[in-house]
Parts: C-alpha cells; sequence; structure tokens
C-alpha cells in the first residue's frame, strides 16, 4: 500500500481558506483513487473529495462544491485540497487515502486539524 503523510491544517476565520497536502510514497499512484475525508468531533468521517490520479476525474460532496477544489502534481505525488470560503462546519480533522484499481480505501494518512472559527 502507498504510504500518505498530510499536512496544512490550522485555525482559520470563516471565509479564509487552506490547502492541504497529501504527499504519497512507496506505491503505484496512477493506479490509485485519492481522497479526501473528514470527521468532526462527535460524528462519523465522511467523503470530502476524490480524484482518479490516471486521468484527473474528479467528484466532490455537495457541501463543498464551488468552495474546495482537489488536484494533483504528479511530479510531486502530491493530492492537494484547496479550500476556499471556509465554514465553521468545515471544522475537523482531515484524513486522505488511497484506493487502489477502485476497491475500498485500505492507506490512510494521520490527519490534520481544520478549524475554522472567528
Amino acid at each position: 500500500q502507498v504510504q500518505l503523510v498530510e499536512s496544512g491544517g490550522g485555525l482559520v476565520q470563516p471565509g479564509g481558506y487552506l490547502r492541504l497536502s497529501c504527499a504519497a510514497s512507496g506505491g503505484a499512484t496512477s493506479l490509485y483513487t485519492m481522497g479526501w475525508f473528514r470527521q468532526a468531533p462527535g460524528k462519523e468521517r465522511e467523503f470530502v473529495a476524490d480524484i482518479a490520479w490516471s486521468d484527473g476525474r474528479t467528484s466532490y460532496t455537495d457541501s463543498v462544491k464551488g468552495r474546495f477544489t482537489i488536484f494533483r502534481d504528479n511530479a510531486k505525488n502530491t493530492v492537494y485540497l484547496q479550500m476556499n470560503s471556509l465554514k465553521p462546519e468545515d471544522t475537523g480533522v482531515y484524513y486522505c487515502g488511497g484506493a487502489l484499481g477502485g476497491g475500498a480505501y485500505g492507506a490512510w494518512g494521520q490527519g490534520t486539524q481544520v478549524t475554522v472559527s472567528s
């Protein structure tokens, strides 16, 4: 399985922005779908966005459409989540995951905290 390391979380005011990074190593990344998930306190982990590494196709959960963008840098083996117009309900621990060949997510990063608060 590919190894994943997230970075870029922090504290931001409502309306602000953050960019999360997920660096992948140790696997054939072109075979993976890479996803961002988040978990708020007391809630289950939920899907945010994903991207197929091979062709760049993306999908988003409805609550972030138009505000978040997922993209990849093949040269750096890194997937990013650009988060704009952040809202307090975007607060949570954000996890990067990797799904090999369209299967279940089997690789996870350690998570990075995002807090949106004034």
